[in-house]
């Protein structure tokens, strides 16, 4: 049967409405995108996803928007209660879907996610969407625990080379394919960069770089920072916006700024951003920064392309996979002085216009249909 012909019943299980952040955005965005290809999709998310004192933010929960509509949302999962994966597990089995396709990202999830695969193996093809297989801060448990969840899957789906050849660490399966992450297109329609940097207070005129999303070691906010004190992006005034919610300690950050004599450049908006203010920061901003130490796959840059913003990122994990280099932005060395010089460049050689019409065609390839038809490709493989 020809892919597109399929009409199948299919669970996604992973977070979703009223829990916040890219995955549960993701998550309805794949579902609906599912739906509008004529499948029968729902999500089966978390009643608790992790208990508040694993949780490093303000909230788990979205404090803004309101259910997504046209989805189904079965919010049944606790990750802590095994007796609660049983029932969940009998849940499945009772609606007898072609397919399930767990999203996986930390090893936290390994023994309920891989439990409920074990127990329903027998009777529906079982599929992982795999964030990270390695993750980037390592806890005691990591390896076992993803070791049992990746055995009790038939497939794998990733949306970078890395992740997918990570996989090999714990199985030596085939049944494997990548395929790039899909845009986000729930966030709103594009707004002028005035409007934009009218809601936001920033100046019209000013040159902005986005730093975008929660901010963690491994993102190397840290990094970027020592970028923008070098003595040439201070005489081109170039600014950098910071938007997100610190999952660590902010004091360090604060200290480097004030250390590099910054204060006058750094606009910080420290805050998890709700879903419709995402478009402000993207519009308002010149250039995207991901100045990563690693990474596997990112959202922001798949927002970034949506809203036609060039990037600069480092030669890391997913990313380099994303953008090209010197024609939808700049892939760099994790190098202060590397990330400056091209940050700079941008600016001083005018490549705003020339690197935005390459951003447009590059997110062609970033369409949700592609997305889909790897992962008929995958169930089909199963």
């Amino acid at each position: 049967m020809e892919l597109s012909k399929q009409k199948l019943k299919i669970f996604i299980i992973g977070p979703a409405f009223p829990l916040r952040g890219g995955p549960a955005q993701f998550n309805e965005n794949l579902c609906s995108e599912l739906m509008r290809h004529g499948h029968d999709a729902q999500i089966i998310s978390y009643s608790l996803q992790y208990p508040n004192f694993l949780f490093p933010g303000s909230s788990q929960f979205e404090t803004s928007g309101k259910t997504p509509e046209g989805i189904k949302i079965h919010t049944l999962i606790n990750t802590v209660n095994p007796f609660n994966w049983l029932s969940v597990a009998r849940f499945i089995k009772k609606q007898r879907p072609d397919f399930i396709l767990f999203r996986y990202w930390l090893p936290f999830f390994g023994p309920s996610l891989g439990t409920i695969a074990r127990l329903v193996s027998g009777h529906t093809k079982v599929l992982a969407l795999t964030d990270n297989i390695v993750p980037h801060e390592k806890r005691f448990g990591d390896k076992p625990f993803t070791r049992y969840f990746v055995k009790g899957c038939h497939g794998f789906i990733a949306m970078s080379q890395k992740v997918l050849n990570d996989v090999a660490l714990f199985s030596d399966t085939q049944n494997k394919v990548y395929s790039p992450h899909p845009m986000y297109e729930t966030y709103g329609t594009a707004m002028s960069m005035h409007d934009a940097r009218k809601k936001l207070g920033l100046n019209e005129h000013d040159k902005v770089v986005l730093f975008f999303g929660l901010i963690r070691h491994y993102k190397g906010l840290d990094i970027l920072l020592e970028a923008m004190g070098s003595k040439r992006i201070k005489e081109a005034g170039i600014k950098l916006l910071v938007a997100g919610e610190f999952y660590e300690d902010p004091e360090p950050y604060y200290s480097l700024i004030e250390r590099l004599g910054l204060k006058d450049r750094v606009v910080m908006h420290n805050k998890f951003i709700a879903n419709e203010e995402v478009r402000y920061y993207f519009c308002a901003s010149n250039l995207v920064a991901q100045t990563y130490r690693n990474a596997t796959n990112s959202g922001v840059s798949m927002v970034a392309y949506y809203y036609n913003r060039p990037m600069v990122v480092t030669n890391t994990g997913g990313l380099k996979e994303i953008v090209k280099d010197g024609l939808c932005g700049y892939v760099v060395e994790n190098s202060v002085e590397e990330i400056a010089d091209r940050i700079a460049d941008y600016f001083e050689s005018g490549k705003e216009t020339e690197f935005t019409q390459h951003v447009k065609a590059e997110r062609k390839k970033y369409e949700w249909s592609e997305f889909i038809n790897k992962l008929l490709v995958l169930y089909n493989m199963c």
